[in-house]
């Protein structure tokens, strides 16, 4: 067994990923995936907070509208992220690093194409889109300004969402979270500048954005051009490679669809949601433009929370994909429940914080108008109520996608939000009104955490029989 595991040492750098101690790993991929996924959200919430502090609730309403297409391009960049991180894992497991090579180069290529595809569509077809994602004629003037700049940086955040998830298969996780760190802390200094100091309102808020995005994007894209200095590299952006390979764009996005299913669904509740809010809120005394603008920050929060799980769920993704190469069925199960228990107990503690403090996580946000800010505290307690089931869920649907079973993946991924949570939006309010929306959330998240153990438990008692019947030699 010792002499399987030295001889390679001797003249190729074994990959950490099928050697190093498990729960060790997963906290080393994990902490940086945590704080990329973080960062994406932060982006938005950065924004929200300093608009609506300087431009009032109406602005955070703007940036609700403009979340759907935000949350589209989010879900292409993922289709080819996750799908060629995951593809790249399972073939650097079984020593093909040409091929991983190649899906990074193929990967790169191909996000700038759709990106550029994606901005002048979106561009074009602008003002209806935000008509149909719920903007009202108050909102629709901010919401225009907002997310017009924001598409004009779709290719750097693509590339910058595409590299991150295949730095951290490249076995340096770190790099991929300081790629998106950098972004973050300069998206978070000029705010403030262009918001207050310039009065550019909602659209410095958006050009803050789309710097940060351009900063992250140059960043890792020269981690992977440069050579590497001391730590292994294996994979790197090569000249030879630059013409995508449309078998690898396949295979990526075969392996990716059930993250871009996941994002596309998200979209897709969205729009339901926020349409639901306007109708429903101008039937109530709330009203639908506040409505909209309180959900608008409690969807923000979920995100955060969501943050975690989606974080560990990526950073076991490498791992478990690299073992599922490598057929050692014992890492691969570790890793699972390691990761299931990491994501929960992340989200447990935020949930437990917005349970007992919901009325200062609200007031970050703004404090300009009472109605706003009682309906925000009500949201946050009711709709995020079930949302710790969330880790169990998230990292479940990362384990089908990384070992190579993407149709449990992709029914796993539509399960919470488009076969549960949009019917309980359009039916529930029938009969609750406005009160509906917010309790479809806590249902959803109970009902679908049932059905993804329904998928996991025979998976699990799978691996523990295939651990049984491997060679010592492999295990």
């Amino acid at each position: 067994m010792q002499t399987l595991q030295t001889e390679p040492n001797a003249s190729v750098p074994q990959n950490p990923l099928g050697c190093k101690p498990v729960g060790r790993l997963l906290v080393t991929f994990s902490l940086p995936a945590i704080v990329s996924c973080l960062i994406n959200s932060i982006y938005n919430i950065v924004d929200q907070i300093f608009i609506g502090q300087g431009v009032g609730y109406l602005g955070n309403a703007a940036t609700t509208v403009a979340f759907p297409v935000m949350t589209i391009l989010l879900a292409f960049s993922t289709l080819i992220g996750a799908g060629s991180s995951a593809h790249a894992a399972i073939r650097l497991g079984e020593k093909n690093e040409e091929e991983a090579e190649r899906t990074l180069n193929t990967a790169f290529s191909f996000s700038i194409l759709l990106s550029v595809v994606l901005m002048v569509l979106g561009l074009i077809f602008l003002r209806p889109l935000l008509r149909a994602f719920g903007a009202t004629d108050s909102i629709l003037p901010y919401a225009l300004d907002y997310t017009s700049i924001i598409l004009l940086g779709t290719p750097f955040n693509m590339v910058s969402v595409v590299l991150s998830n295949l730095a951290r298969t490249d076995g340096h996780p770190r790099m991929s979270m300081y790629g998106m760190m950098i972004g973050a802390f300069l998206n978070t200094i000029l705010d403030p500048i262009y918001i207050f100091v310039l009065h550019w309102g909602v659209k410095g808020a958006a050009i803050a954005t789309i710097t940060s995005q351009i900063i992250s994007a140059v960043v890792l894209t020269l981690y992977f051009l440069r050579p590497s200095r001391g730590n292994p590299r294996h994979m790197r952006l090569r000249r030879a490679y630059r013409r995508p390979d449309w078998y690898l764009v396949r295979r990526a996005m075969a392996l990716g669809v059930s993250s871009g299913i996941t994002q596309s669904v998200g979209c897709i509740m969205q729009v339901v949601m926020n349409n639901s809010l306007v109708h429903y809120g101008d039937q109530s005394a709330i009203g639908g433009d506040v409505a909209l603008s309180a959900m608008g920050i409690v969807m923000k929060i979920a995100m955060i929370m969501a943050a975690f799980g989606i974080g560990v769920g990526i950073g076991a993704q490498p791992i478990l994909g690299f073992n599922r190469g490598a057929k050692n069925f014992a890492r691969i199960r570790r890793t699972y429940l390691l990761a299931v228990t990491f994501a929960t107990g992340l989200i447990a503690f935020c949930w437990l914080l917005c349970q007992l403090f919901p009325e200062t996580i609200v007031g970050i946000f703004g404090k300009e108008n009472a109605a706003f800010t009682d309906f925000a505290v009500k949201c946050l307690r009711i709709y995020l109520f079930s949302i710790f089931c969330a880790g169990f869920q998230i990292v479940s649907t990362n384990y089908f996608q990384a070992t190579g079973q993407p149709l449990k993946a992709s029914v796993l991924s539509m399960l919470r939000q488009l076969l549960l949570l949009i019917p309980l939006i359009l039916i529930l309010p029938l009969f609750f009104g406005l009160d509906g929306i917010l309790y479809s959330a806590p249902i959803a998240d109970t009902a679908s955490a049932a059905i993804v153990a329904f998928f996991i438990v025979p998976e699990m008692r799978r691996l523990r029989q295939q651990i049984g019947q491997t060679p010592p030699a492999e295990t």
